[in-house]
């Protein structure tokens, strides 16, 4: 009797056996998984600050020699300028057109006050034009890079929101926490 169970179990798992080692080969019918990072467009839009800026309008002189008028409203109570307004200075500018067809300005970086060397309790680094960091080399994670993507700085391999922008105050923001840094003047 054991040698007949035997029997009738040893078709069924051999089956089994050939059908797992048959799909190993053959790819899934679900969803593929893409490993490779899609890169997202920059939108940004680089130029200087012109001199019809005013307290709700950014002229911006575009790096392709444009002028473009921009409204800058407050959204939500909160300020979109991080680093204020100067005529001259670089600006990094993220924008929409509304329902009216009037550009609007969601957020401008001024580039100009952002270039420096911050320091925090643990880290201290120099943005540089051009896109260069020099920082502490000792640090796990040194920085050396850093751009502007879609009003977002990116510091190496970390993605900030600026929270706020000051003469003397640098408050970065991810999903991790607000990094708070203070000026540091040579």
């Amino acid at each position: 009797m054991k040698n007949v169970k035997w029997m009738l179990a040893f078709p069924v798992f051999a089956l089994l056996v050939v059908a797992c080692n048959d799909t190993k080969n053959k790819p899934a019918g679900g969803p593929e998984f893409v490993t490779e990072a899609v890169e997202v467009e920059d939108t940004t839009i680089y130029g200087r600050c012109g001199e019809g800026t005013a307290m709700h309008t950014l002229e911006l002189i575009t790096d392709k020699g444009d002028t473009l008028t921009l409204a800058v409203d407050t959204e939500d109570g909160e300020d979109v300028v991080r680093g204020g307004l100067l005529v001259g200075d670089r600006l990094a500018v993220t924008a929409f057109r509304n329902v009216d067809g009037d550009n609007v300005a969601s957020r401008v970086l001024n580039l100009t006050t952002l270039l420096g060397t911050w320091t925090s309790i643990d880290r201290r680094f120099e943005l540089q034009e051009g896109g260069a960091v020099i920082s502490n080399v000792t640090e796990p994670h040194p920085y050396t890079e850093w751009s502007i993507h879609n009003g977002r700085l990116v510091i190496s391999a970390d993605t900030f929101d600026i929270y706020s922008l000051g003469p003397d105050s640098l408050c970065l923001e991810n999903n991790k926490g607000i990094y708070a840094y203070k000026r540091m003047i040579k």
